[in-house]
């Protein structure tokens, strides 16, 4: 009997419900069955996300896989890190989870060091120091709301609480909240001191792969649902992209290309040396045991928020090859730089920035996205660099996955300024990732290994080798960001 499994992929911007099966031959087919909006709103001078918009959708999706014939199904859900809901004594939410792009954590990195040295908040976790940060959101979180919680839920948690009642706390989404000891693997008591929260609000920590339950049909009668029994994935999306990514051997890395662009290798070992400080690469935990040693990018966001603010009047495919006909590294900004996080009006925001640094102001729509191409593919230039010296390895293949995997402009300027060999694809591998590892739980691949092989059996990927030395523009990112190498 053949198995059917949901991946719910929810990332900022939207989420999808995408059905696969494999079939004898390890080829795993891939299919989206429903697909939903999500973004965050003010309310009240603050920005939430609106979970119960996200539940809904996943059982509309749910009543759309029963309706194809599918009466019985696995179920992995992954979304965005760090961000988390608060339940009282009945279980139930306190809020809408506040957004990690919400200014409440502006000033809490500063205010935190004053009480508690950054250097040794990452000596202990191996973590990138982000505002953003579970650590820094409950150093701010309101303290009464704090008083009345009984427990914390990461948000991919809290979707498969809500759906099955059963609660935990998935390692690879945990580690990115910076309250995780690195060495231990538990929840730092003096971080948790640090920030007044007791050991108490989180629930029992779970390996990815670990069943989680069947869906309580009984408590949304109005839903046609299959018989959907949830596992426990790598539920922080950059982890599932990376079970994605078929890579082999020690040496390659890859980028997750999203809304961020996540750059990294997979190791055994935390790295938490002053180096690896310095460069602000994070020690996140992957499947089975490994390391997701990365730096986080602000990756696709910035074009996004360029094409919303033009009104959408061009396509992101446009855009790259309006971008394709400017004049390359004429205008670059800092893409890391905190000010693009979540500003009014990126575009003004991007002008500004290059107005500041004395270079030519892009105003059209492909100026602009040459700016930012140009931009993150040096970026990742520096940025690899930095990864190899680091981790003291050579890396010879680059894998971009995810949507960005998508843009042929990007992978080509990418090419040329890593001077490395890039594979894109596949586009859809965090979705991927995430039926990957509920494969190995339900063993239909006995292994990780074995899902990558069938990875590269299914998925097309495209080639783009380095035809241009960008030294020199190499050397003016690096001057204009005053990054070291």
């Amino acid at each position: 009997m053949t198995e059917t499994y949901i991946a719910v992929d929810i990332g900022a911007s939207s989420g999808r419900l995408m059905l696969s099966e494999k079939n004898p031959f390890n080829k795993i087919s891939l299919e989206e069955v429903h697909r939903f909006k999500n973004g965050f709103s003010d309310n009240s001078g603050t920005d939430y996300w609106n979970a119960d918009h996200l539940i809904e959708e996943i059982l509309i999706g749910l009543e759309k896989v029963k309706q194809r014939g599918v009466e019985k199904c696995y179920v992995g859900i992954d979304t965005w890190g760090v961000d988390y809901c608060l339940l009282d004594k009945q279980g139930q939410a306190l809020s809408q989870p506040v957004s990690y792009r919400d200014d409440r954590t502006k000033q809490a990195m500063e205010e935190f060091d004053q009480q508690f040295s950054l250097q040794m908040l990452y000596q202990k976790t191996g973590i990138q120091l982000q505002p953003f940060n579970t650590v820094f959101q409950l150093f701010k979180e309101d303290r009464e709301k704090l008083a009345h919680a009984k427990q914390l839920l990461l948000m991919p948690d809290y979707l498969g609480y809500v759906l099955t009642g059963q609660a935990v706390l998935e390692k690879t989404n945990a580690s990115t909240m910076q309250l995780m000891n690195l060495k231990s693997r538990k929840l730092d008591e003096d971080v948790l001191t640090a920030i007044d929260v007791v050991k108490e609000l989180f629930p029992n920590p779970v390996e990815p792969g670990t069943i989680l339950g069947p869906i309580l049909k009984e408590k949304f009668p109005t839903y046609d649902l299959p018989d959907a029994t949830f596992i426990t994935i790598a539920s922080h999306d950059t982890a599932s992209a990376v079970v994605g990514t078929p890579g082999k051997g020690d040496n390659w890395a890859y980028i997750s290309s999203g809304t961020w662009s996540l750059m990294g290798v997979e190791i055994e070992e935390g790295i938490s040396t002053p180096e690896a400080f310095e460069a602000n690469f994070t020690n996140e935990w992957g499947v089975q045991g490994t390391i997701r040693f990365l730096k986080n990018i602000m990756g696709m966001w910035l074009i996004q928020e360029v094409a919303r603010m033009q009104d959408y009047q061009y396509s992101y495919p446009e855009l790259a090859e309006l971008a394709s006909q400017e004049e390359a590294f004429v205008s670059l900004i800092d893409v890391n730089d905190s000010r693009f996080m979540n500003p009014k009006n990126m575009i003004t925001e991007i002008q500004s920035y290059c107005r500041e640094v004395d270079q030519k102001i892009p105003k059209t729509a492909g100026e602009l996205a040459r700016c930012i191409y140009d931009s993150l593919a040096l970026c990742y230039a520096v940025e690899l660099e930095k990864l190899e010296k680091i981790t003291d390895r050579t890396i010879t293949q680059l894998h971009i996955v995810g949507g960005g995997s998508n843009n042929d402009f990007l992978n080509q300027l990418t090419a040329d300024a890593c001077g490395i060999n890039v594979l894109a694809g596949p586009g859809e591998a965090t979705a991927i990732g995430n039926i990957i590892v509920q494969m190995v739980a339900t063993k239909g691949f006995g292994t990780l290994a074995e899902g990558r092989e069938g990875i590269k059996k299914s998925f097309p990927m495209k080639e783009f080798q380095p035809q241009i030395d960008n030294q020199c523009a190499i050397e003016k990112y690096q001057s204009l960001t005053k990054s070291f190498v």
